[in-house]
């Protein structure tokens, strides 16, 4: 029924079927998207059979040069264009009296609303409803009410293309309902209440309303009453999996019949509801939770068309609802798989190691960061640390074909990190599914009344960083070669240093420097800071001190491992 769009990525949100529901359902009127050049990305049936035209011969014209005239059919000049000064500028703007020229040449009187429609933060374009208006004596009144059912009308579109666009940020449950409700309130509702069912009870979990209240907030949070089949209330119904329903006066005063109706019937008392919407989250089969929107004055009910538009709201929370909960699930599964094979740390002779793993925040993805320590065969000890490419658990089981394939290498052959590493990557195509990796191999040798000596290698990752107990921190650079999976050839290269006595060996993945919004140097530069002032403070002290500075605005997986030399 709708064009698509053409000409980018950027445009795919006019597509959605959800998006044309309001239009479809609610008003008989044509309307055009456009995209923030003023280009016809979609239009509705109605549209087409206003302008006698089809969405085939639209899309991808611009607006104003293919539609809009004046009375007299001559062309507007875009200067003088009140529907593009409101794109450029994000406003919203209204127009009539001119007309829109029809595919058989005839001018078609129309009255015109637009609004503007962001995404993320950004407007991306604007949604021009528009409508055949009258001419005559008649027209001045027929003008206006039809401009606003447009603008009504609009205002609901923009308001639901800016509440997907709110459960579109994050996969954190808790985030996605505080930003709702902000959202909500004052925009549509004066108090919003979110209930969910929770291991087999309900909770409410979010209760928003007006600044200046918030205390009142969190009495009526917590652990619902149970659920009765008998109730008549009409949360109750709803989250029985019944249709949403609109409160008025007589509704919110009736006595309630069950604990939980008592609950939400002080509830809407207490905030002196006059009108109120209680709509299910998810659908009749899979109902996640209730959604209730509440008004306080006599000005402005409840109707029906806000009922329809709060029911689309609970279908979109509760779907989002639902996929952060999915995907909080494999979150656990992933995570939970990648602590149990990190292997624990060997303590040899007078030489301490310490890490540390911390996944990636909530509504981020499990990766591929690991840490190895082990005995060789000839005494030295081994030190890995290692980054799978990829966010998933597909990069998680490649973390552990590396682990156990480097450690069976090492094990069986007494030879450089450097040819190692090399023979690693030559079977990592053959026997493994990682498509690239980083890592460091080392070899701590020496014998146990020192001194200590580093040999190692790096397969395109951060260098390691070597803190000594004078407050000095510097990077070994040395050893640096090309990453695991690149298969451009040619040898890996060794470097050697001496870690003096006292000193700290710290290996690290990516997630430590890299922070959105500063560049790997900055990350790198606080790092080595860091080190310094804490490289005499105890092992263990060290490692969390270091990951509770670093971590802050990182949203990728991060493992550590330290070696302290004795002094």
């Amino acid at each position: 029924m709708v064009q698509d769009a053409v000409g980018g990525e950027g445009r795919q949100w006019a597509a959605g079927p959800a998006f044309w529901r309001e239009v479809f359902d609610h008003l008989g009127a044509g309307l055009a998207v456009v995209d923030s050049s003023g280009l016809i990305v979609a239009v509705n049936p109605a549209a087409e059979e206003l302008l006698g035209r089809t969405a085939g011969v639209m899309v991808g014209e611009d607006f104003h040069d293919l539609l809009h005239r004046r009375t007299d059919g001559t062309v507007v000049p875009r200067e003088e264009c009140p529907l593009l000064a409101a794109l450029a500028l994000g406003i919203p703007a209204r127009g009539g009296g001119g007309g829109f020229l029809r595919g058989d040449g005839q001018l078609l009187p129309v009255v015109w609303s637009g609004a503007p429609v962001a995404r993320g933060g950004c407007r991306v374009g604007m949604t021009v409803l528009f409508a055949r208006t009258t001419v005559g004596r008649e027209a001045s009144e027929d003008r206006a009410s039809r401009v606003t059912a447009l603008e009504d009308l609009t205002g609901r579109m923009a308001l639901v293309a800016e509440i997907s666009a709110i459960l579109a940020q994050t996969l954190d449950t808790e985030e996605t309902l505080s930003r709702l409700g902000r959202f909500l309130v004052p925009r549509l509702t004066d108090w919003a209440a979110i209930d969910l069912r929770v291991e087999g009870e309900v909770r409410r979990v979010a209760v928003t309303g007006p600044e200046d209240r918030d205390a009142e907030r969190e009495a009526w949070q917590g652990t619902l009453p149970a659920v009765v089949e008998h109730s008549r209330s009409p949360l109750v119904r709803v989250l029985h999996g019944g249709e949403a329903v609109l409160l008025g006066p007589g509704e919110i005063a009736a006595p309630p019949d069950s604990a939980l109706a008592a609950v939400q019937a002080g509830f809407l008392q207490s905030l002196g509801a006059t009108s109120a919407v209680t709509v299910p989250l998810g659908t009749a089969r899979q109902v996640t939770g209730a959604l209730t929107l509440v008004r306080t004055g006599t000005a402005r009910p409840f109707d029906a068309a806000d009922l329809a538009l709060a029911g689309d709201m609970g279908r979109r929370v509760g779907l989002a609802i639902d996929n952060a909960r999915l995907f909080g699930r494999q979150r656990e599964i992933a995570e939970a798989m990648q602590r149990n094979l990190l292997a624990s740390l060997p303590q040899p002779g007078p030489l301490r190691l310490a890490a540390r793993y911390q996944p990636a925040p909530v509504g981020s993805q499990v990766g591929g960061d690991w840490y190895d320590a082990f005995p060789l065969r000839d005494g030295a000890t081994a030190l890995v640390i290692g980054d799978v490419v990829g966010h998933d658990l597909a990069a998680a089981a490649g973390m552990a074909q590396l682990h156990g394939m480097l450690r069976a290498l090492a094990w069986d052959r007494t030879r450089p990190p450097s040819a190692i590493v090399d023979r690693l990557d030559d079977a990592i195509p053959a026997i493994t599914s990682v498509p690239m990796a980083t890592l460091v191999l080392a070899r701590v040798e020496g014998p146990e009344s020192g001194p200590w000596r580093l040999r190692w290698t790096s397969a395109g990752h951060p260098p390691p960083l070597l803190a000594t107990p004078d407050g000095h921190a510097e990077y070994l650079e040395q050893g640096q070669s090309l990453l695991l999976g690149a298969r451009l050839g040619g040898g890996r290269l060794d470097a050697t240093a001496p870690l003096p006595p006292g000193s700290t060996l710290l290996l690290y993945t990516d997630g430590l420097v890299e922070v959105r919004g500063t560049d790997l140097d900055t990350g790198l530069g606080r790092l080595r800071r860091h080190a310094a002032a804490l490289a005499r403070r105890p092992l263990e002290e060290f490692c969390d001190q270091v990951l509770a500075r670093m971590s802050s605005g990182s949203t990728d997986d991060i493992a550590l491992l330290a070696l302290r030399v004795p002094d």
